[in-house]
């Protein structure tokens, strides 16, 4: 009986809420936890006849599976989302979700690189390799258009407008935004396109993909991972890094310079203001440290 329910709540996500695939995937996998819950304790309820009561008992349950407290949030949101369809759709007259308490969630502020980290980055690559020319314009692009992991695997080239200094970005929900585009990532794009992309043979449907593989095939997200973790270890960077990283630093130093939030939450593509208010914690945990690390009141050596 829930099949039915799971077929057309992933419609709705794809088709109503514009979501990604992976998105997709993951909201339609956590309702399946919920069915699974439903069948190992004999409770033979549709959505319609799901109490409050059997939720807590279901997050009890994942809890004790040893799920951490933000992968029980994301369930539970998962579950408000499902409801809400329920609702709209008229599955279901009441939301047994609507009092349902999620965890409570540590405020956790991600790793952000220093410049001269980034630097030390930069220079650990091998620009004497094919792949060293592509991931040095790759680590440029990441950090100086702070793109999510996917956004640049599926660059394109008809949407580079170097003349102008932007590019065109496709990001969640395919919705469009322009980025301005440093100088210098500017510069190692061109040199990988003219040295190196136009030697590859490349498979068809990949034309117009900025960065591609030795097989001419776009590179997946898993690949810029290596990447990145590989550079980290030649650079000595001890921190846990991923392509994230380099989005959270160029959003970190462009508030901690004092760039408008506004114009930050554009360049980046949150949908919300309060996404990007992340960085004015980032940016208050830097000012706070600078305090204590150089006012005299401040400063225990002193």
């Amino acid at each position: 009986m829930w099949e039915i329910h799971k077929k057309g709540f992933k419609a709705y996500l794809q088709l109503e809420k514009s979501l990604s695939e992976n998105s997709v995937e993951a909201y339609v996998h956590d309702l399946e936890k919920l069915t699974q819950f439903l069948v190992q304790n004999g409770l033979e309820k549709n959505p319609k006849e799901i109490e409050l009561r059997d939720l807590e008992n279901f997050v009890k349950w994942i809890n004790e599976l040893g799920m951490t407290a933000s992968s029980q949030a994301r369930i539970i949101s998962g579950l408000r989302s499902f409801y809400k369809f329920c609702l709209q759709e008229q599955i279901s007259l009441t939301d047994p979700t609507a009092l349902l308490e999620a965890p409570k969630l540590a405020k956790h502020l991600p790793d952000t690189l220093s410049f001269g980290e980034i630097e030390k980055i930069l220079s650990a690559i091998d620009m004497s390799l094919p792949e060293g020319v592509r991931n040095k314009a790759i680590i440029e692009t990441l950090y100086s258009c702070g793109l999510r992991v996917s956004e640049l695997v599926n660059l394109k080239l008809s949407c580079l407008y170097f003349n102008e200094g932007y590019v065109r970005i496709t990001g969640k929900g395919d919705k469009e935004r322009l980025v301005p585009i440093g100088d210098s990532a500017i510069k190692y794009i061109e040199i990988y396109l003219q040295n190196i992309r136009v030697h590859l043979s490349i498979k068809t449907g990949n034309e117009d993909v900025v960065f591609l593989n030795k097989r001419g095939t776009k590179l997946s997200r898993v690949m810029i991972f290596m990447i990145i973790k590989d550079l980290a270890k030649k650079a000595a960077i001890t921190k846990k890094i991923s392509p994230h990283t380099f989005r959270h630093s160029f959003a970190t130093h462009l508030v901690e310079g004092g760039a408008d939030l506004r114009a930050v939450q554009e360049m980046l593509g949150h949908e919300s203001i309060t996404t990007t208010e992340i960085y004015t914690h980032l940016d208050r945990e830097y000012l706070r440290d600078t305090l204590q690390q150089f006012h005299p009141a401040f400063n225990s050596k002193n």
